[in-house]
């Protein structure tokens, strides 16, 4: 019987191996909270002291006596004290440990140490941050979420859209409602475009306009024409549009004061007018003059009316969502005044350090370097803000070009009118006659 108990054995052991192969491929949460999280937190609470010695964490005590100052007088040992852990706690793709400090100790030495946890624990990243005076939260993630941006999901909700997975494994979503304008930084071939794709394909489902200003002939926005409200394909049409959402911006202003209140928001349902979402792919387009006396006014106006839709649209349904290659105040005294309206910034691959520190410098110094970090093979991964004022990693969902012209024209039916922007159009077009 012993050797077909052990071949028993072992078909078994086969079986739960090519099972458990399985679950992780096709359902890594449920590997995660099934094997991972308890193998995990095994390492954990088995290499925390000896981690914290190697890593200056551990604070030795003064011993009562034998001790001159800083001089060991006898042969007393010193003991090295680890701070104090909290049971790891299990998260979707990870868990969390958060530390006690030592007096005198401060973040900082715990960043340090990040790399050193990462191999003690063996997970892909552990981030550091200070949720309060006195501790310090330890966020390991298992496995890198990036490379399957697409298991994130989040509720759907009026204005926000879910682009694709932060790098703690949640879902990484864009909400106007509450950041309501938008700085996109990204080289060409760094997933700007794809993550704008992404962001029509969400919105597009919900009863709100779309107005796109795509200067360069409209060869990215143009894809989406079935649902947008409006789309310039140069910069006299861009000043037009403009233009007509700041007279729309104005009426809405009319009905808020007529009404009493501070926001669209707050108007009842048949007096709130449509949210219009306006999408600006490649900013320096419209900042940019050849030199003479027309193009500069253009530029002027496109920089003030932005300007203004930036200040005061954010409580009249006005959004903004600005694209760009090269951020930089050589495109012009208006742009770094634009920048300080958008709060919201999403950074991927770029060419030079300047566009990093326009686009995360006023907010967040490390965010700039892990920016510029990001390699060329590393398409749609970025460094991108969150409504707390922190930064995180995250990586878009791959959507094709194919799907989201699909989307557009499945719901073109939902594209509403702009009579002001419609307007300034056919005038426009009157006077080019």
């Amino acid at each position: 019987m012993g050797p077909i108990l052990l071949a028993f054995a072992l078909a078994v052991l086969a079986w739960l191996l090519v099972v458990g192969d399985l679950v992780r491929r096709h359902r890594p949460v449920w590997h995660w909270y099934l094997i991972g999280y308890p193998v995990t937190v095994c390492r954990v609470l088995t290499t925390w002291r000896k981690v914290a010695m190697l890593n200056d964490l551990a604070v030795s005590r003064r011993p009562p006596r034998g001790l001159l100052g800083d001089l060991v007088v006898k042969g007393d040992p010193l003991r090295p004290i680890a701070p104090r852990i909290s049971f790891p706690r299990a998260t979707r793709m990870g868990l969390t440990v958060t530390v006690r400090l030592h007096a005198g100790q401060t973040p900082m030495t715990y960043m340090k140490a990040a790399e050193a946890l990462v191999h003690a624990w063996r997970v892909h990243a552990v981030r550091v941050t200070s949720p309060e005076r006195g501790l310090v939260l330890l966020t390991a993630t298992a496995s890198d979420p990036l490379q399957r941006p697409g298991l994130a999901t989040a509720p759907a909700e009026l204005l926000s859209a879910l682009i694709g997975v932060m790098e703690s494994g949640g879902a990484w979503v864009m909400n106007l409602r509450l950041v309501p304008h938008w700085l996109i930084a990204g080289a060409t071939r760094s997933g700007k475009s794809t993550l704008l794709a992404r962001l029509i394909t969400q919105l597009a489902t919900q009863p709100v306009a779309l107005v796109g200003i795509d200067c360069k002939g409209g060869m990215e926005l143009g894809l989406f024409a079935w649902r947008l409200s409006a789309l310039a394909t140069y910069r006299r049409e861009a000043v037009a549009v403009l233009s007509a959402l700041v007279v729309d911006m104005q009426e809405r202003m009319s009905v808020c004061r007529s009404a009493g209140v501070r926001s669209i928001w707050e108007l009842p349902d048949k007096l709130r007018p449509v949210p219009v979402v306006v999408i600006v792919d490649e900013i320096a387009e419209l900042y940019l003059s050849d030199g003479t006396r027309e193009s500069k006014a253009e530029a002027e106006q496109c920089s003030t009316l932005l300007l203004r839709i930036g200040q005061l649209g954010a409580a009249l349904g006005l959004h903004l969502v600005v694209a760009g290659q090269r951020v930089g105040s050589d495109l012009g005294p208006g742009v770094t005044a634009l920048r300080a309206q958008l709060g919201g910034r999403i950074c991927h691959r770029v060419n030079d350090p300047g566009t990093a520190e326009m686009t995360l410098g006023d907010l967040n110094k490390d965010a700039v370097a892990v920016a510029q970090t990001i390699t060329a093979e590393e398409r749609g991964v970025a460094v991108c803000t969150g409504p707390d004022g922190g930064w995180s990693r995250a990586r878009s969902h791959l959507t094709a070009t194919e799907e989201a012209v699909s989307t557009a024209r499945k719901y073109s039916g939902m594209t509403p009118e702009l009579p002001a922007i419609g307007r300034a159009l056919a005038a426009l077009e009157g006077d080019d006659k």
